[in-house]
């Protein structure tokens, strides 16, 4: 497709396509995140029905809100929670706590001791320290949890560095040379206050290939086979790819399950049954599910250099394009159909150059003080990694279903900047 082209109509979630967005920013204000329910609902069932009700846990760090927790839940997924503060969240949506899987590379005893008393189903070891803590506080508890062991299989997942984790040097898990892994999952299975679940491994994020898991299958099956306990579940983490640019491919879920399980059978080990196939999908699931409106403030044209188009959020409500370089495409609800020749950067409102929300946009002509902007796929890692750099409020989260929109996480006002400074002599 040529840069000058219409945006494909597939990057927007059809009740978003459908929907008065005009009416919506002028109701909600911009910025504004706007969820499409119906989708996020399909979605969570194609990885159902691709692998199986209780074998897809939702990767809330992706984006969670109570009413997030609440569709998940409603969904049968199992929800994976990575800090003390998702898990509180989880718990105060009412999630089945048994359907819980709790990571973290850092976990504090506060947290260890919240998910144990919660009776998390699942909690993923991610070092020796973690381990021996465990051990302490589940005796102390009278519990004996099960627990997955995380390896890094020394995989390279074709992706960004600063979201690859399945290589040996990673701040994550168990690496697998040395028999490192192997001796952790040796210690939970001998311990007699930890139940050994199994083996975890997460290689990266927003990768576009299918090849990585067969290789990181291959190097966890080396772990098993030196076991001498079946490994009765293999959670393979998450990490398949989302559509942001118009020439990203559309990555089948069903042809992913397919490959997982494929894997699977070509490597683990005979004498033992198959285990048990967990996956921990976030962005797949929520990020082509929603849109970021903005209003335009100011277009700036540097003779000799671009055009700049300044809008009212930025780094603050989409840190992504700033921390690794991420892509995204940006239009014109109004005049979605129109070709796009104006290539342009679309900028925050941030003190920083880096400000960027799509270095090189492609927007019809006469973009103009006023428009709604929109920039699509910005359901996962948006709201999530939002801050209030510049004392900027953050944007509040509406769900779209059946033609009706509601909140779901309200608008931050001035007052909210504040509620947290103590004030003294």
């Amino acid at each position: 497709m040529t840069p000058a082209a219409p945006l494909d109509p597939s990057l927007v979630p059809p009740a978003v396509r459908d929907a008065d967005v005009e009416a919506l920013a002028a109701r909600y204000g911009t910025p504004l995140f706007v969820y499409d329910e119906d989708e996020l609902r399909r979605r969570c069932r194609t990885y159902v029905a691709a692998l199986g009700a209780g074998y897809v846990a939702y990767a809330s760090k992706a984006f969670l809100c109570t009413a997030m927790a609440h569709l998940v839940a409603d969904e049968g997924l199992h929800l994976d929670v990575a800090t003390g503060g998702e898990l509180h969240v989880a718990l105060q949506a009412g999630f089945p706590p048994e359907r819980l899987v709790v990571h973290g590379n850092n976990k504090s005893d506060d947290e260890l001791d919240a998910a144990l008393r919660a009776g998390a189903g699942r909690i993923v070891a991610d070092s020796f320290d973690e381990l021996e803590r465990l051990e302490q506080r589940s005796a102390a508890l009278h519990l004996t949890p099960t627990v997955l062991v995380r390896t890094t299989p020394g995989v390279e997942a074709h992706t960004h560095e600063y979201i690859e984790t399945g290589t040996e040097d990673s701040k994550f898990g168990f690496t697998v040379t040395d028999g490192i892994a192997l001796d952790a999952a040796r210690r939970v299975a001998a311990s007699p206050t930890l139940r050994f679940g199994g083996l975890h491994c997460h290689i990266g994020s927003q990768i576009q290939r299918l090849d990585p898991w067969d290789r990181a299958v291959a190097a966890l099956a080396a772990v098993a086979r030196q076991l001498d306990v079946p490994v009765a579940e293999l959670n393979l983490g998450g990490g398949l790819g989302a559509r942001y640019l118009v020439d990203d491919p559309t990555l089948d879920i069903g042809a992913y399950a397919d490959a997982l399980r494929q894997a699977i059978t070509a490597h683990w080990p005979t004498r033992d049954p198959a285990p048990r196939l967990l996956v921990e999908p976030g962005r797949s699931i929520v990020a082509p599910c929603a849109v970021t409106l903005y209003r335009v403030g100011t277009v700036k044209k540097i003779p000799g250099i671009g055009t700049y188009v300044a809008v009212d959020g930025g780094m603050s409500d989409n840190p992504r394009p700033v921390l690794y370089g991420a892509g995204y495409e940006a239009y014109l609800p109004s005049r979605i159909g129109e070709p796009r020749p104006l290539r342009c950067r679309v900028v925050g409102k941030h003190c920083e150059q880096g400000d960027v929300i799509v270095a090189d946009a492609a927007l019809p002509a006469g973009v103009q003080r006023g428009d709604l902007l929109a920039t699509p796929a910005t359901g996962a890692y948006g709201y999530s990694m939002a801050s209030n750099y510049n004392k900027v409020p953050r944007p509040a989260v509406v769900f779209l279903r059946d033609g009706a929109a509601r909140v779901v996480v309200r608008r931050e006002t001035p007052d909210d900047l504040v509620r947290l400074d103590v004030v003294g002599d």
